[in-house]
């Protein structure tokens, strides 16, 4: 999932200072899985902006609105007529939400009300742990399901760096040397001669390196609504 946290409340005050009008929108899907943009914090987002400008003196109508996705037009389109007396709409969605409510609402001023992280799994309650970077260019069938890309720090290729030691990455004896946990995968699952294999540099174009990246499957391409 996309992980996110919210932007400080005084950072969200400050660029709702303004407008008058205010919509927190949350979002149904990964920002409500990592709590931090759903139903239940959009509504604790709005109480807190009204509170605190009632406090300043500045009094502002705040209202929420909570939709499956923010990244799909479809969704959106659900609510434009709710939320078109707005100045302005806080998204609590990750920053692919934001941009598509800006696609779709060209003349509705949409601000970020989140600063999305990364991708990750929930380890426990309240945890996540990054693991992969979308680089376009998936290794974890010789990995064995451990991405070095994201889970070494140095992204490296090859085993670990010289900085490792017990088991640990150099930054930090709480993260895990993500080759460490390659190896001890390979070795379970009887694959260590995987690690002779010699992986060459990395292609970086199938990653942020050319610019945007689209993905179109023509077997599954229907006439393109996102145009209309």
């Amino acid at each position: 999932m996309i992980v996110g946290e919210r932007k400080p409340l005084q950072e969200i005050l400050e660029n709702l200072k303004p407008y008058k009008k205010i919509c927190v929108m949350g979002c149904g899907t990964c920002v409500t899985v990592c709590l931090t943009g759903g139903e239940k914090e959009a509504q604790e987002t709005a109480a807190a902006v009204s509170l605190q400008r009632k406090r300043a003196g500045d009094e502002a109508q705040v209202t929420t609105k909570t939709i499956l996705r923010q990244c799909e037009y479809e969704y959106i389109d659900e609510i434009t007529a709710e939320v078109a007396d707005c100045d302005v709409i806080l998204s609590l969605a990750c920053g692919v939400g934001v941009q598509t409510m800006v696609e779709r609402m060209p003349d509705k001023m949409v601000l970020p009300g989140l600063n999305t992280t990364f991708f990750g799994y929930p380890v426990q309650q309240g945890v996540w742990l990054e693991n992969c970077l979308g680089c376009g260019n998936c290794v974890l069938d010789k990995t064995m399901g451990i991405c070095p890309i994201a889970r070494c720090t140095k992204s490296m290729l090859n085993g670990p760096c010289g900085g490792s030691a017990d088991g640990k990455c150099e930054i930090s004896k709480e993260v895990d040397c993500g080759w460490q946990l390659i190896y001890e995968r390979l070795l379970k699952l009887g694959r260590l001669d995987a690690m002779t294999a010699v992986e060459p540099p990395k292609d970086w174009s199938s990653s942020h390196h050319g610019g945007p990246r689209k993905m179109v499957r023509e077997d599954v391409k229907l006439n393109d609504s996102r145009q209309s």
